[in-house]
């Protein structure tokens, strides 16, 4: 029988939901079967009139961002193969996603490679990375984006968590989650923690 999935409404509520289904999807197009933050979400749509995206839009955004950045060591933002973002818990992230869909390096296409051996640097975001790629003009920048796209499913590049970061910033999947990547070589074991109860505000 499935656990009955509380209505969410704040920032905790959020964090049990993500950790009691392990993977879902943030906004309404999650794809097909799989569990969204969106179809959740117990707060107001954008009413006629009023300005900008709406209470409901405005807040799950702001958790895609603060629930791996408030809780690094419970949830990730990353993207499945599809291309989609999604919310994980670090556990399933260990005992489930990261096995299935890493891929070495040497695997990831020359661009994604390229762009790789610039974040050994430092971490830097999206439109820096562009510059200096001197992709930012079409159809240069639809290669870039999805050799981006590729490194992050292909999990050797995450965003970084910090609420500092105006605009994603990206570094090595193994220098902010190498407890993730020992697990995968073997050299750590995963702890199955039980699915967490949804909290109030």
């Amino acid at each position: 029988m499935k656990r009955k999935l509380a209505a969410v409404r704040t920032l905790k509520q959020a964090r049990a939901y993500v950790l009691q289904v392990g993977i879902c999807g943030i906004f309404s197009d999650a794809g097909v079967g799989m569990p969204n933050l969106w179809e959740v979400a117990d707060l107001p749509d954008r009413q006629p009139g009023e300005k900008g995206w709406g209470q409901k839009v405005v807040a799950i955004w702001r958790w895609k961002n603060e629930l791996p950045a408030i809780y690094p060591g419970e949830i990730f933002y990353g993207k499945i193969p599809s291309g989609r973002a999604v919310l994980m818990s670090m556990n399933y992230l260990r005992a489930e996603h990261y096995p299935k869909h890493h891929r070495p390096l040497r695997d990831c296409s020359a661009l994604a490679r390229r762009i790789y051996e610039r974040l050994r640097l430092d971490p830097l975001t999206t439109g820096s990375l562009r510059e200096e790629l001197n992709m930012t003009l079409r159809p240069e920048r639809n290669r870039f984006d999805r050799a981006l796209v590729e490194l992050q499913v292909t999990l050797n590049i995450a965003r970084r968590n910090s609420l500092e970061d105006e605009n994603d910033t990206w570094v090595l999947f193994s220098d902010q989650y190498l407890d993730v990547v020992n697990v995968g070589n073997g050299f750590g074991s995963v702890t199955r923690a039980s699915p967490a109860r949804a909290e109030g505000a």
